[in-house]
């Protein structure tokens, strides 16, 4: 008989200063639980918020204090996210990304007009950080619409749910690119 690597009694005890999360059941995700998104949501909108102004700011920031504060809790979340979400999600999270650089794009934009400035105004490293930002949060806003849709294990409501997901997306970034017009 084969032992499961990912049972927990055959799993070896990490070291600190690693968290050990408990393996759901084979063959499904963990729920993070109630307390994940609001805490996870809150905190990322503050370091968010931080390297958005940051980046952005009436003052210039040195671009290594920039990516040494951004990139190191990004570099945190990224692990949470890892550890709670699993790698699949995550490894998608960055494909998305890589794929809506340009509605991202526009978005910041939008954002910057609200203070007088435009994304071109800034070199591409310095978006470098805020993108990242954005991406971290959206990943966890649209984690949050499937487990609290009660979608993630139930393949027909997840298709649902993603399609009125995108069809939402399409309407918010439809309504951010006339706006931005």
């Amino acid at each position: 008989m084969t032992k499961d690597p990912n049972t927990t009694e055959n799993r070896e005890a990490p070291s600190p200063p690693f968290i050990d999360f408990p393996l759901p059941p084979k063959g499904q995700k963990a729920f993070p639980g109630c307390f994940v998104y609001p805490f996870f949501l809150f905190h990322m909108l503050g370091f968010g918020g931080s390297g958005f102004f940051l980046a952005y700011g009436e003052e210039s920031t040195d671009l290594f204090f920039l990516y040494i504060h951004g990139g190191f809790a990004i570099l945190i979340y990224t692990v949470f996210y890892l550890a709670i979400f699993g790698f699949d999600e995550v490894k998608w999270m960055f494909i998305n990304a890589g794929l809506g650089l340009f509605g991202i794009y526009a978005q910041i934009d939008l954002l910057l007009a609200m203070f007088g400035k435009r994304a071109g105004d800034f070199p591409v490293a310095v978006h470098v950080i805020p993108f990242l930002y954005y991406v971290l949060y959206t990943f966890l806003l649209y984690q949050m619409v499937i487990d609290l849709s009660r979608a993630r294990n139930n393949p027909t409501r997840r298709r649902k749910v993603e399609l009125v997901y995108v069809l939402i997306s399409l309407l918010l970034y439809g309504a951010v690119w006339t706006l931005s017009r």
